[in-house]
């Protein structure tokens, strides 16, 4: 049976407060698991505005309904509203999301600072920012996350490395948009980096909606349509800003189909302790676009002939 892994992006105050509780009862409900990645500081969503003069990002605001999905007050965040503790005041559904069985990791600490800053403000900067968050997740759960997965998709090579220092068993930073696409040892530049990698391999729902006359109405059936002959592993992230608010519907049908396409719907957790670490390929990270998002991201690149074993031995 095919896998599908859910792994939730958690970005905001209101996503925290609002969209996770939905998505819980839901993934009850259905009896489906998924791995939630939280901002664990201060929701400055307001500060994303400064974005405007990155190509494709306008285009994007207007296809998405930015305001309606994120609710006005969210986008005054960090401008003329001071950015709430996301860490301190969603603890509680953190908590709960925990305790009802489910994964839960780190998105970030500053999902703005982050995304806008990772790539240009310093190795010292990248490693405050991961420690930060760390710090805060042990506070609220009494232990450190296993697991991490970068807020926009945006990594650096030090920050890479920091991972191997935090715990974390595996990761999920990159997008893969090639056949061949699956968990991998990443390298840079041929250096292996310390934690194996879990790409995200479908579009998700932001990048889809307003382009080729995808609709809210029908972009789960496209999104279906991209699993329904693929008999292979796949990773779809959602954001609890949108499938577990307005596009609650849309997620309702999609763990609906994807079961009839007979996948199996569990956490990118479950998923990596069922796959022998020894035998996965190396690849090495590139930065690159995808369509439907502003700017670039990590992605997958193509797979050495190395084996663990000799890298190890280096």
């Amino acid at each position: 049976m095919p896998v599908l892994c859910l792994k939730v992006d958690v970005d905001t105050l209101r996503g925290t407060l609002e969209g996770v509780p939905r998505l819980l009862a839901l993934f009850q409900r259905e009896g489906v698991s998924a791995t939630f990645l939280f901002s664990m500081g201060p929701d400055h969503t307001g500060r994303a505005l400064k974005r405007v003069f990155r190509p494709g990002f306008l285009a994007k605001v207007r296809r998405t309904s930015v305001r309606s999905n994120y609710g006005l007050k969210t986008l005054l965040y960090g401008t003329l509203l001071p950015g709430p503790d996301i860490g301190r005041l969603g603890q509680s559904v953190m908590r709960a999301v925990r305790d009802a069985g489910f994964e839960c990791g780190i998105h970030c600490w500053d999902h703005v600072a982050w995304q806008d800053g990772v790539m240009q403000r310093g190795d010292a900067w990248a490693r405050g920012q991961m420690q930060r968050a760390h710090e805060r997740f042990l506070a609220v759960f009494g232990e450190g996350a296993r697991t991490m997965g970068a807020a926009g998709w945006q990594m650096s090579r030090d920050a890479l490395r920091a991972q191997g220092t935090l715990g974390y068993r595996y990761a999920s930073d990159a997008r893969s948009d090639h056949a061949d696409a699956g968990p991998f040892w990443p390298l840079i530049r041929a250096e292996a980096m310390p934690v194996v990698q879990v790409p995200t391999t479908l579009p998700t729902l932001d990048e889809m909606i307003g382009l080729d006359g995808c609709t809210p109405e029908n972009v789960a059936d496209r999104l279906l349509s991209q699993t329904a002959n693929a008999r292979r592993d796949h990773v779809f992230t959602l954001h609890a800003e949108l499938e577990g608010m307005a596009m609650l519907p849309v997620m309702e049908r999609l763990i609906t189909g994807w079961r009839e396409q007979g996948y199996e719907l569990i956490g990118t957790g479950q998923y990596v302790d069922g796959l022998d670490l020894d035998t996965l390929p190396f690849c090495e990270l590139e930065w690159g676009t995808l369509g439907g998002r502003s700017g670039t991201l990590l992605k997958q690149g193509s797979p050495y002939l190395v084996s663990l074993e000799h890298t190890l031995r280096r």
